[in-house]
């Protein structure tokens, strides 16, 4: 009989496109939502958890980029006896499940509908780098009203929730656009609502970040040569055609009076164009109300991300300031957050149109800009170990760490082998501890602890002289009683001097 085969190990790998998130970066990122949702609440907004699945039908063709239904996602197909169970996927945004939770308990919420909700989202899609099939997003949406009240009011909670999390005025601007003069344009350049070449257009008009007004005339007419030299072909139209949409792109004045002539310049007689003009118009006049200044939220048709997705009202915040990149290059850290106004969305569910906007933030990218600001990273402290000398007196020990956690300080006991007294203070090390409690059988005969501070200790163990190790000790002994209070007044010292 021949020798059966043990199975092989499972490697012990991330699946490809995910990755694993550690204490440091999951309470940072804790700390960041809370920061968020305490903005979104001051502003009114309800928060929603929906279900992580939903069936690929409510999910339908919106995820941005891709032509069947549930393509991009990670989809299955529940079993039964018939094999014609639902198609279940995971959610690729916050969005859509909204629309079908809205569609669902419609009769039983507030009308307009107010909320906010964060959690992870999947997508199916070709990992690369910093591109993961796994993050977190952070939403908020009104639905149920055409106001433009709501649209401003986003833009509003967007700037000051990137305040809230720490970044500053001036190191960041929310940007506003409208789809609607972007329709007024394609209308003005003589492009019917079913003529193909519209898309080719929108394509084109997204690229006007990278190439600039000229290459997009260029893509617009015949073409261009990229920098790689490789030549792409252009849409096809003629020179004044293609005037509309470089008049819209470069509308931008010093005022936003002036922007709204060259944009009424750019869309003519076009119905469609002057009422996403006045709607900019509104937007920014209640901006000016609530005491936004240009400097937080901008009215600037430059902005074309996202113009295929949303009905009117587009906003990007974008963060101004300069980092390197991994050539050492300045570069301007780029767009947090991005929303719109998209009143298409619930119909797929009720039949009948029901307006809707909102924004999503991008939690993991605006946790890279504070970084970069030096306002995240580092290790944070850990803490505060309890040793054990003695294992027959881990009840004296579990009582210390109980009345230190009382006291609002976290601690914990050493768990494990107490056998070598070094190993214990290599642990407090790698937990990155500010505090170890020592108690032997000599402590508790005087009634006494010992209390290493092992920050100060790790310095001195760093520069520090005999002379000044012996000025500066690292190590007291305090009577039990004392002992709440003695911690508190090293960890407020080594407070002072991380702010300092």
């Amino acid at each position: 009989m021949a020798k059966q085969k043990k199975a092989p190990r499972p490697k012990a790998v991330t699946p490809k496109g995910f990755r694993d998130y550690f204490g440091t970066e999951v309470t940072e990122r804790s700390e960041m939502l809370q920061k968020i949702a305490g903005v979104y609440h001051h502003y009114g907004f309800e928060a929603l958890e929906s279900a992580a699945v939903e069936t690929v039908e409510a999910l339908g063709k919106f995820l941005p980029d891709v032509d069947r239904p549930n393509e991009g996602v990670f989809a299955w197909q529940e079993a039964d006896e018939n094999d014609k169970g639902d198609w279940m996927a995971l959610r690729y945004d916050l969005t859509a499940p909204l629309a079908r939770v809205y569609a669902q308990h419609r009769n039983d919420l507030p009308n307009p509908y107010r909320r906010f909700a964060m959690g992870p989202v999947w997508r199916n899609e070709k990992p690369g780098p910093g591109r993961y099939r796994q993050f977190y997003q952070c939403d908020a949406d009104t639905v149920g009203t055409n106001s433009m009240a709501a649209d401003a009011e986003i833009c509003m909670m967007l700037a000051d929730t990137l305040e809230a999390v720490g970044i500053p005025r001036g190191d960041y601007l929310v940007r506003v656009n409208n789809r609607k003069v972007l329709n007024g344009v394609l209308e003005a350049m003589g492009l019917a609502e079913a003529d193909p070449k519209r898309d080719d257009v929108l394509r084109t008009i997204d690229k006007f970040d990278k190439v600039g007004a000229e290459g997009v005339r260029q893509l617009l007419g015949k073409g261009r040569l990229d920098a790689s030299g490789a030549y792409i072909d252009g849409v096809g139209l003629e020179e004044a055609q293609a005037e509309p949409v470089i008049a819209f792109l470069t509308s931008k004045a010093d005022d936003v009076a002036g922007t709204m002539e060259n944009l009424r310049a750019a869309v003519g007689d076009s119905k469609i164009g002057q009422d996403g003009i006045a709607e900019l118009e509104q937007i920014g006049a209640l901006l000016a109300a609530a005491g936004y200044s240009d400097d937080q939220v901008l009215i600037d048709p430059s902005i074309v991300r996202g113009l295929g997705y949303y009905t009117g009202p587009v906003f990007e915040a974008e963060l101004t300031f300069e980092i390197l990149d991994e050539k050492g290059r300045k570069r301007q850290f780029g767009s947090v957050a991005g929303g719109g106004r998209y009143d298409g969305l619930v119909k797929r569910f009720t039949g009948q149109e029901v307006p809707a906007v909102g924004v999503s933030i991008g939690v993991d990218r605006l946790l890279a800009a504070l970084r970069e600001k030096g306002r995240k990273g580092g290790t944070p402290a850990g803490p505060v170990v309890v040793t054990v000398m003695d294992k027959a007196r881990m009840a004296d020990y579990q009582a210390m760490v109980s009345e230190l956690r009382q006291a609002g300080i976290r601690a914990e006991v050493y768990l494990g082998n107490p056998k070598n007294f070094g190993n214990q203070l290599k642990y407090a090390d790698k937990r990155n501890s500010p505090i170890a409690i020592i108690e032997g059988g000599d402590e508790k005969e005087k009634g006494v602890v010992q209390i290493k501070d092992l920050i100060l200790g790790a310095k001195i163990a760093e520069s520090a002289t005999l002379e000044e190790w012996k000025e500066r000790p690292s190590q007291f002994e305090v009577a039990r009683g004392d002992l709440i209070a003695k911690v508190r007044e090293i960890l407020a010292s080594q407070q002072d001097e991380s702010d300092a």
